[in-house]
C-alpha cells in the first residue's frame, strides 16, 4: 500500500512539470514590458477567421492585442506612429527549434495618421 501512494505521488508531481514545461515556464504568463514608440503600415495578416491586426515597421512587425485592435482597426494600409508597451513571445517548433521571436504591443496611443 505504501508503494502505490510513492507511485501516486511521483505521477502527480510528473503532471505537474509537464504541464508548466509545455507553457514555457512563468516567462510566458507574465511577459517583460517596455515602452516604445513606433511606426509602421497597419496591416491585417492571416485567414479568416483567425486574423490579426499589424503594425509592419521596417525591421519588424507588432502584433496588436486583440482588444486593443479598435484602436488601428479605421487605419489599415495607412502610415501610423504609436507609443505603446512592447513584449515578446520566443516560438518554438514541435521538435524544439527556435521559430523566432513575435512581438506584441498593448495599451496603444495613437500620436501621428
Amino acid at each position: 500500500m505504501r508503494k502505490s501512494a510513492v507511485h501516486l505521488l511521483l505521477f502527480f508531481l510528473l503532471c505537474i512539470a509537464a504541464n508548466t514545461f509545455a507553457r514555457g515556464g512563468e516567462e510566458k504568463d507574465h511577459p517583460k514590458t517596455r515602452k516604445v514608440e513606433i511606426s509602421g503600415k497597419v496591416r491585417m495578416v492571416g485567414n479568416s477567421p483567425m486574423t490579426s491586426l499589424v503594425i509592419s515597421g521596417e525591421n519588424r512587425e507588432w502584433y496588436i492585442e486583440p482588444k486593443e485592435e479598435k484602436k488601428l482597426i479605421n487605419f489599415q494600409q495607412q502610415t501610423v506612429t504609436v507609443r505603446a508597451d512592447e513584449y515578446y513571445y520566443d516560438r518554438v517548433f514541435a521538435n524544439g527549434a527556435s521559430a523566432g521571436r513575435q512581438y506584441y504591443i498593448k495599451n496603444i496611443v495613437v500620436i501621428r495618421k
